[in-house]
């Protein structure tokens, strides 16, 4: 049985989600950062792989509620779940070559911008207005960010290190793309009458499957040592079980591009965490950037003015419908008295 995605707390509870969701994530460059041993593979593998898992294995009743569905639309859940499992591997990749925080930007500031392509061609859908400025706040601060990380980069590592940028802005964009196509995939299913957490947790579930012989050719270093391992555990369990659960619930109120501009608070939230806890110095350039981002957030969160709706009739009001008019009145003829004949003689 397809049961349809419930909306009733409406796109402004979807916004937060994808908010708190871009908070979680955004802090797993500096957790990487606390095994350096453990290479980008084994990261991405085990954070996207066991996450995965675990929102299959809660969704599982949910899974078996919907399966006919998910089976008549199983295209769009391969198409997700091979998104899902291309994205850890190409976004730790690109983070290790480019930086925490360039990889980072780079592969979240591309995503809306896929995500827009993907609706237009695909689904036909028009771009606000609204969301083309807050698209552009945002890139312009993903850009400064990237700009700032590169500078910062230059001046440590030197040009030799300039292929290995490259490289990783490369897999930053590959990481942007495959983002946008598993949240265009459970947006899909989910409009289409598939719960939420059915819909995620069919996605994710076939993308941790298709990174558990990654993880097993990789994952030595993460049970080398508690500290290892304690960094998979939390990867896997706050920023993507919990991340995507609340991204997920975002997804069924709010369209994909939204949902993956709202995401570009993650770089934001990754470069000031890098700052705090890992010690790097973010200069006024990146922090500009920032200002940017949270605007773009602004622009986009912020609810509209709602247009005037037209006055409900109520019992007791009277109706502002125009009267009917009424028909002219007909005039009263009264016939002409009848002529008497004149008497004859």
């Amino acid at each position: 049985m397809i049961r349809p995605a419930g909306r009733a707390l409406g796109p402004g509870a979807g916004a937060f989600a994808v908010l708190l969701a871009s908070v979680l994530w955004g802090t797993t460059g500096t957790a990487a950062t606390f095994a350096p041993q453990v290479g980008p593979l084994a990261i991405g593998a085990a954070a996207m792989g066991l996450g995965g898992l675990l929102q299959a294995l809660v969704a599982g009743r949910r899974i078996a509620q919907v399966r006919a569905g998910l089976v008549a639309q199983w295209r769009i859940v391969l198409v997700g779940g091979s998104g899902v499992a291309l994205y850890p591997l190409a976004f730790y990749t690109s983070m290790h070559l480019a930086g925490v925080a360039a990889g980072t930007v780079v592969s979240i500031g591309s995503a809306p911008l896929a995500s827009a392509l993907i609706e237009r061609i695909v689904d036909r859908r028009r771009l606000s207005r609204r969301w083309m400025a807050g698209a552009a706040l945002g890139l312009a601060g993903t850009v400064l960010l990237c700009a700032a990380a590169a500078a910062r980069g230059g001046s440590v590592t030197g040009a030799g290190s300039a292929r290995q940028t490259v490289a990783g802005v490369g897999l930053g964009l590959v990481a942007g793309l495959t983002y946008a196509v598993y949240a265009w995939a459970a947006h899909r299913l989910i409009t289409r009458g598939i719960v939420s957490r059915a819909a995620m947790g069919a996605v994710f579930g076939l993308g941790g499957l298709l990174l558990v012989p990654v993880l097993l050719a990789t994952g030595a270093p993460l049970v080398a040592s508690w500290t290892n391992a304690g960094v998979g555990l939390y990867m896997a369990l706050v920023p993507m079980f919990t991340g995507y659960v609340l991204f997920g619930f975002g997804l069924a109120r709010i369209p994909v591009s939204t949902a993956t501009t709202l995401s570009l608070l993650e770089p934001a939230v990754a470069a000031v965490f890098a700052v705090l806890v890992v010690g790097e110095h973010l200069p006024v350039l990146g922090w500009t950037g920032i200002v940017l981002v949270i605007a773009c957030l602004g622009v986009l969160t912020v609810p509209s003015r709602p247009l005037r709706a037209p006055r409900r009739v109520t019992a007791g009001t009277p109706s502002p419908m125009p009267r009917r008019p009424r028909p002219p009145r007909r005039l009263r003829t009264v016939p002409p008295p009848t002529a008497r004949p004149a008497d004859e003689g």
